[in-house]
């Protein structure tokens, strides 16, 4: 698949009267590509999203989606862009699927997509419920459900699976990679590092407005292994943790020759753990 860039970011900056919410931003994102805008609350992960679906307005540097300056966002391009966040809403006096029926004509979508969404959200079941009556996750299914109607070139996502149970986000995450294969470019924003390892191509690190750091998952667990280790299991039960050495690598050598080592794994820090030493602050 050629990919090209789909989302391109240029200094970017965004100030509140005195106060600086992104700092000089650079980055891009490719089609089929999941890319994660990664940091805690407040870091300014939404503010970025608000401005490249053109409902803010950056205070200086440039941006583009799908060619298109942010600035120039209209109508037209939304028919190719999907958007998750917050504040997306829903018709609170109609039905799960009637909620997707009036966006799938305004969309000129097969109605036969919405029960395929819906199974694949898990609110297949729910469908006549009333949107009011839905629980915030079951709200939050919807909503991604409306924005991958007409099968978007882009899609913002917002913290899409925060307060979704394990198996529904396992479901989504699922649903997430098949757009990926297709083509579709994924912004995502999220504090769950762990759910970024998984599904991101590259991400950035924002604190405070700033990209402290870019890379991919596990370049950047790599990257920052600064005592490399490794944790063993052996047959006896014992489990060890032991320094990258010479040493090592005979002792590992000789329970696999006598057939004593159970698992090996290295130890290199997580995406969580990169964030902290970079930055010192707790992604909640």
């Amino acid at each position: 698949m050629n990919k090209s860039t789909v989302i391109y970011v240029e200094h970017l900056s965004k100030t509140f009267k005195d106060q600086s919410a992104l700092k000089d931003l650079h980055f891009s994102v490719k089609s089929g590509e999941i890319f994660g805008f990664l940091g805690p609350s407040g870091s300014g992960k939404t503010t970025t999203i608000k401005i490249l679906t053109g409902q803010l307005t950056q205070t200086l540097g440039t941006a583009s989606v799908l060619g298109k300056p942010v600035e120039q966002i209209n109508e037209t391009i939304y028919e190719q862009v999907g958007i998750v966040t917050d504040n997306s809403g829903l018709y609170e006096r109609m039905s799960v699927y009637n909620n997707l029926k009036l966006f799938a004509k305004l969309l000129d979508v097969d109605l036969e997509r919405i029960d395929f969404l819906l199974k694949r959200v898990g609110l297949l079941q729910d469908k006549h419920k009333i949107a009011s009556k839905l629980s915030k996750g079951m709200a939050q299914r919807l909503i991604l459900a409306r924005a991958l109607l007409h099968q978007p070139k882009v899609l913002f996502l917002d913290e899409p699976t925060s307060g979704l149970d394990p198996s529904t986000a396992e479901a989504i995450h699922e649903l997430l990679l098949e757009l990926k294969e297709s083509g579709t470019a994924i912004f995502l924003t999220t504090h769950n590092m762990d759910e970024a390892t998984k599904l991101c191509d590259h991400v950035a690190l924002l604190n405070d407005g700033i990209i402290v750091e870019y890379g991919s998952p596990k370049a950047l667990c790599l990257k920052y292994n600064r005592n490399k280790s490794y944790r063993v299991l052996l047959k006896d039960q014992r489990e060890l943790t032991l320094p990258h050495s010479d040493e090592t690598g005979q002792k590992i050598g000789q329970w696999m020759a006598n057939d004593e080592l159970m698992t090996i794994h290295s130890c290199e820090p997580t995406l969580e753990k990169v964030f902290l030493e970079l930055t010192g602050r707790e992604l909640v």
